[in-house]
């Protein structure tokens, strides 16, 4: 049986995960990055906290300025556009359950994409900032996949 095509073609995306500090704006970077026509994308968290600077080093690394995002939660978006998404892909336990209670009287898929917490991560600075590439790696890899297969923006 065929996904509706809302699922294989989604025109708007958005990346949540705890705290929108790190795997989401960095996810969507990425998807903005490799479609920068076909999608509207954006991200958010459940709650809000302070951008990381790991992160924004990391994303620097890849020629991506994440360092204008503003963190801001999913009802900080819904007051400022509304939360019209085909396609919520949610980083975190804590946002998979948000975005499911906001979504249950919504037609938007919702997928969970568990990803580690860089920010957990012990050491130097330079193991520290592995750890922050190796999510980015990830969520890169997880990206290509998802959105290559049938299609996903209209290729």
């Amino acid at each position: 049986m065929a996904a509706p095509a809302r699922v294989r073609n989604p025109q708007a995306v958005l990346f949540a995960c705890g705290l929108n500090s790190v795997r989401s704006p960095m996810a969507a970077s990425l998807l903005q990055q490799m479609f920068p026509q076909a999608l509207y994308v954006r991200s958010a968290g459940a709650k809000k906290g302070e951008l990381d600077p790991f992160a924004v080093a990391v994303m620097a690394e890849l020629g991506q300025d994440i360092s204008r995002h503003r963190p801001m939660t999913f009802e900080e978006l819904d007051d400022w556009e509304g939360l019209n998404f085909d396609l919520i892909i949610t980083l975190s336990p804590e946002a998979h359950h948000k975005a499911l209670d906001l979504t249950r009287t919504h037609a938007v898929e919702v997928e969970y994409w568990p990803t580690q917490d860089p920010t957990t991560t012990e050491g130097n600075r330079e193991q520290r900032m592995q750890a922050y590439r190796d999510v980015c790696d990830g969520l890169s890899l997880r990206i290509r996949k998802r959105f290559a297969r049938g299609g996903g923006v209209g290729l």
